[in-house]
């Protein structure tokens, strides 16, 4: 018998700590891992402008019905207060799928170029590094639009806080270009991928198809923040991989999946 209870015990003891293990591993190449759990927050982080690395200000960033909401019903005003909620690991070669859908009104005292806007960073600084009073982190954005119901309005466009990235074999400056994408009214689920290959090709994907396409993402000298990133890095700007974070812009959106599969560098 007490052989029998031993090996019952060990078996046991085996399995918690298996399921342990599994709960924490980091995702592996070439299999899907949810990076948002469907419960809780645990492996994000919030940075909210004005206020510190974790300061959730707001109850901003939270869930509800298993899904990952972004709200504004305990602010008065959204006076700047840009936000990205952090996942806690760094991402260099990767295929990232975020479905999203946006709800409500825009909270008052949001700029207008916002409503229906939000977005998942990629390539970005660290979190740490952030400054307290700074918009956004710098990185590369993967832009969400929503339509209004009448004007077109296409999802899935490239915005770069703070970096550059070349197109066609030319440099590309300007802040915001716009994806060979439909545009989605209302409040539809919508699903977007994102092929990231370092700094070789990053690939923003909708229905399989590919509606938009860079590489050689770099840090921009000529914003503060890059700046003080190339100091720290020798002058050097290539940026081959980073953080993900979620966008808080002042219109509600909710996430139902965030999931990442490693892929071979």
């Amino acid at each position: 018998m007490n052989t029998v209870r031993h090996a019952i015990a060990g078996s046991l003891f085996a399995l918690c700590t298996c399921s342990v293990v599994i709960g924490q591993e980091s995702p592996r190449q070439g299999e899907w891992t949810q990076l948002f759990n469907g419960k809780n927050l645990d492996g994000w982080k919030a940075k909210i402008k004005g206020r510190e690395f974790g300061d959730n200000f707001g109850d901003t960033f939270r869930v509800e019905g298993g899904v990952l909401k972004v709200a504004y019903d305990k602010y008065q005003n959204f006076d700047n207060q840009f936000g990205h909620l952090f996942y806690r690991e760094k991402f260099s070669h990767y295929m990232l799928r975020v479905e999203y859908r946006f709800v409500g009104d825009q909270v008052p005292g949001g700029p207008s170029w916002a409503v229906r806007n939000s977005g998942a960073m990629i390539h970005c600084q660290d979190p740490e590094t952030i400054e307290k009073d700074q918009d956004f982190p710098v990185s590369i954005e993967v832009q969400f639009l929503g339509g209004t119901g009448s004007d077109e309005r296409p999802t899935a466009n490239l915005c770069t806080p703070g970096t550059n990235v070349v197109m066609d074999g030319k440099l590309v400056t300007r802040h915001c270009t716009n994806a060979a994408a439909k545009t989605y009214h209302g409040d539809q689920w919508v699903t977007v991928e994102v092929e990231v290959r370092g700094n070789k090709i990053i690939k923003h994907i909708i229905d399989g198809k590919t509606v938009l396409e860079y590489n050689e993402p770099q840090l921009d000298d000529r914003d503060p923040f890059a700046q003080k990133l190339l100091a720290k890095r020798g002058g050097d700007k290539m940026i081959d991989g980073g953080f993900i974070s979620l966008q808080s812009e002042s219109h509600p959106i909710e996430f139902r999946r965030v999931e990442l599969r490693k892929l071979s560098e």
